[in-house]
């Protein structure tokens, strides 16, 4: 599983929508949306405000290799956003994969 930050920037004024963690998550599970997202391998979504504004989603995802559960975020989280009118405005700012340190790290 891999831990994939997906940044998105609103349009200058417009606040996030309430629910975007559920119009992500939904989206692959949408009968017929255009994306074709079923089997993306999204397991959760979190949502964190950035300071200065626009949001940081986080998105667990089963893949094979990190490479495809990055493109796989951009996929699920671009279709999202052109599948809603309320967000559709809103744009992808970068996607990267998330290094969390472990015991191994050292201190």
């Amino acid at each position: 599983m891999y831990l994939i930050h997906v940044r998105l920037r609103a349009p200058v004024g417009m606040p996030e929508p309430p629910g975007l963690a559920a119009i992500i998550y939904s989206y692959p599970r949408t009968a017929g949306n255009a994306g074709g997202e079923e089997g993306c391998g999204l397991e959760h979504v979190s949502v964190h405000p950035r300071p200065g504004g626009g949001v940081t989603l986080g998105l667990f995802l089963l893949a094979p290799s990190l490479a495809a559960a990055e493109k796989s975020a951009v996929r699920l989280v671009e279709g999202a956003l052109a599948d809603r009118p309320d967000v559709r405005e809103h744009a992808v700012d970068g996607v990267e994969a998330v290094l969390v340190p472990g015991p191994w790290w050292g201190d």
